[in-house]
């Protein structure tokens, strides 16, 4: 017997991402309050724990994370992922971040 369900569409989450809308204030709702503090991580929890990609650490970037800020899902991971309470993270001004569709 086939566990496969038909009704529901096989989308990656890459995907799903990028059906959410999103209206930018021009300046980003996340921050780092203290960069030697990233330099010293070695696990960029910050990196793993959000659903969005929005934390990237790349080899070049000396272990400071770049945030996309666009792709947030608003859901705080970040903050709680960071062991060392680094993260700066406040909704965006309103009316602006994610839009949420009513029904």
């Amino acid at each position: 017997m086939s566990t496969a369900q038909p009704h529901v569409p096989e989308v990656s989450t890459a995907d799903r991402l990028y059906t959410v809308k999103y209206r930018d204030s021009g300046e980003s709702h996340l921050g780092i309050e203290n960069a030697d503090t990233c330099v010293e991580c070695t696990t960029n929890e910050c990196t793993s724990v959000c659903p969005a990609a929005v934390w990237t650490v790349d080899d070049d970037s000396d272990g400071i994370p770049s945030i996309a800020y666009e792709n947030c899902l608003e859901c705080g991971s970040c903050r709680f992922g960071c062991p060392y309470d680094n993260v700066e993270w406040t909704y965006p001004k309103t009316g602006n971040g994610v839009v949420f569709k009513q029904g």
